[in-house]
């Protein structure tokens, strides 16, 4: 069994993770979502534990620093919520200003919040967000791909995502620019692309168009990591989960 621990952060499906606990190591993912103690077991060894934090408050940050930095955490991943800050939802920025003035200021510190945890653990991580005004309001992203990129890396066999089928693509065969905010050493996996299925030739997801609504669901749908992604991130910086010269003394 691996001894070392991976942090995601505004992880409600574990999804990111799945390759990590698979391989042995014990995954820790949290968001506000969750509710009790929900533990799953591989025969890897490794484990996703579910765990509710508020993680929009600085308080809630403190605490897992102070939890964490003992501890050794071989990698780190946040998703942070992107309603205030994707420009698709540029359109309601003007009346969310009307309603809190700083909406946005809020949602771009909730980012960087994820940044510096990670950096003061000194593990390799990556925060995750669409096209958004984090490039402007905090800094360019260091990467970006979409999920096509990497479908490869999820076998035939296992094409047909295995909770929301009829909304995402098999082998994760569609476009959706993801942007990523890198540090610690973080490798950046080959990309292993398969043909983007077609929507009026674009290769935007037919079924991801389909989710319309503000509902919960819809949300975590549309923002579930790629398979293909989490394999490939998990292939490219596993080798990081010993001696990281990052970590601090």
């Amino acid at each position: 069994m691996n001894e070392c621990i991976v942090v995601s952060l505004y992880d409600f499906t574990g999804e990111a993770v799945m390759p990590w606990a698979k391989n042995g190591y014990e995954c820790h993912c949290y968001d506000i979502q969750h509710e009790g103690s929900k533990v799953d077991y591989f025969s890897g060894g490794g484990s996703i534990h579910y765990l509710k934090s508020d993680l929009h408050k600085d308080s809630s940050i403190e605490a897992l620093t102070d939890k964490y930095k003992s501890l050794e955490v071989a990698f780190g991943m946040a998703f942070p919520v992107c309603t205030d800050l994707a420009v698709s939802g540029a359109a309601w920025f003007k009346s969310k200003a009307q309603v809190d003035p700083m909406f946005q200021v809020k949602a771009v510190k909730y980012a960087v919040m994820c940044s510096d945890f990670f950096t003061q653990l000194g593990v390799p991580f990556f925060v995750e967000n669409p096209v958004s005004v984090l490039a402007t309001k905090w800094r360019k992203p260091d990467l970006s791909f979409h999920p096509y990129d990497f479908g490869g890396y999820i076998p035939e066999s296992e094409s047909e995502h295995p909770t929301w089928p009829e909304y995402i693509a098999p082998r994760d065969a569609y476009k959706k620019k993801t942007c990523l905010w890198v540090g610690g050493g973080f490798v950046m996996p080959q990309s292993k692309p398969v043909e983007p299925e077609k929507y009026h030739g674009n290769g935007y997801s037919t079924s991801m168009m389909k989710l319309g609504g503000k509902s919960q669901r819809t949300k975590n749908i549309r923002s579930a990591t790629p398979r293909g992604f989490s394999v490939a991130v998990y292939e490219a910086n596993k080798i990081l989960k010993i001696d990281n010269p990052n970590k601090p003394e």
